[in-house]
């Protein structure tokens, strides 16, 4: 079994994705500070897989992380790369704390990779990458404009970093470029687990459905859209974590192919409003919510053309987001009852 460092995996995609690699025959090993997720998470990981999965409650950017994890676990065959800070209306009130953390990683990380004996790397990247676009939906060749945020910064300069090292190293890199992950796993036992006040829509939707939030407020109904509310392309996050699988089984099946690119999405878009008709449909009840000035960082619309990755990853969304919302719900109930 090929053995897959999977850093942040006991977050939310990683999580997921963690479990999927172990279903694939892969063995996963995580690590991750828990600063963005609980201790009950890889409890949950090991409930779901049958088995016990390393777990290393590290940090990336110390660099003893890597070398107490070569001792344990000798050589790594590869990289899931998801430890991040990934709020975006943070990012633009603590910008600092997002370039040390989001860029210093990486670089950290790629520091060890000789350590390690490891040269590829799966890196979890953002469709915030495109900026607002000017042409929908959004290819693989779009252009890369200015960064809405410095989160969205930080995965730019995290791509070109990348590129560039791959130039002097025998690093292969595949860069998944996310669109919106929500949902949760079909056993309900992992999803999304905001810690505080949620930065996404669908933890802060689910939570007012539940009473932990008084209300919900919509940032803008005034955007050139069709209900006045952004639209985003919102993918299921099981889908999301399968499409990791596929990026490692490309780049073993491709060693000479240095760096490539995929748009992870469904290819198609929905709006704020039609997220929150979805949960009232799920759910069976009317949510509170209301509408708010416009979100500083916030793009207006985009949604991915996913052409490439269906083709040359032989990877697609199957789940609907309406799937994915009444998954969230379910998870959001089991959640309250803990």
């Amino acid at each position: 079994m090929k053995k897959i460092l999977v850093t942040g995996g006991a977050g939310y995609i990683g999580s997921h994705t963690v479990v999927q690699l172990h279903q694939f025959g892969f063995q996963p090993i995580i690590l991750d500070n828990l600063c963005n997720s609980k201790a009950f998470i890889p409890e949950r990981i090991n409930s779901i897989c049958g088995t016990q999965i390393p777990f290393y409650q590290l940090d990336c950017n110390d660099e003893n992380s890597y070398r107490i994890i070569k001792e344990k676990e000798g050589d790594i065959d590869g990289v899931i790369h998801f430890a991040a800070f990934k709020a975006v209306g943070e990012s633009v009130q603590e910008p600092l704390k997002y370039y040390e953390n989001n860029i210093g990683s990486l670089i950290i990380l790629l520091k060890h990779f000789p350590n390690l004996n490891c040269n590829k790397i799966v890196f979890s990247s953002s469709c915030t990458v495109y900026g607002q676009p000017d042409q929908l939906p959004v290819t693989e060749d779009s252009p890369i404009k200015s960064a809405e945020s410095p989160y969205g910064y930080t995965k730019q300069v995290c791509e070109q970093l990348l590129a560039d090292y791959s130039k002097s190293n025998n690093i292969q890199s595949v860069i998944l470029r996310y669109f919106n992950p929500i949902g949760a796993h079909e056993s309900h036992l992992i999803g999304e687990l905001p810690l505080g006040v949620p930065d996404n829509l669908i933890p802060y939707v689910t939570q007012t459905g539940i009473g932990i939030r008084t209300q919900l407020t919509v940032f803008g109904d005034d955007y050139n859209t069709p209900d006045g509310t952004c639209i985003r392309d919102f993918i299921h996050v099981v889908d999301l974590a399968n499409a990791h699988i596929k990026a490692l089984e490309f780049l073993f099946n491709h060693p000479d192919t240095p760096i490539e690119y995929f748009n992870v999405g469904t290819g198609q878009g929905n709006s704020v409003l039609e997220i929150i008709k979805a949960f009232e449909e799920v759910s069976a009840s009317k949510l509170n919510y209301i509408f708010g000035t416009r979100r500083s960082g916030d793009i207006e619309q985009i949604w991915a053309e996913t052409n490439k990755v269906n083709t040359l990853l032989n990877w697609k969304a199957d789940k609907t987001m309406k799937d994915a919302v009444a998954d969230a719900w379910a998870w959001e109930q089991k959640l309250s009852k803990n």
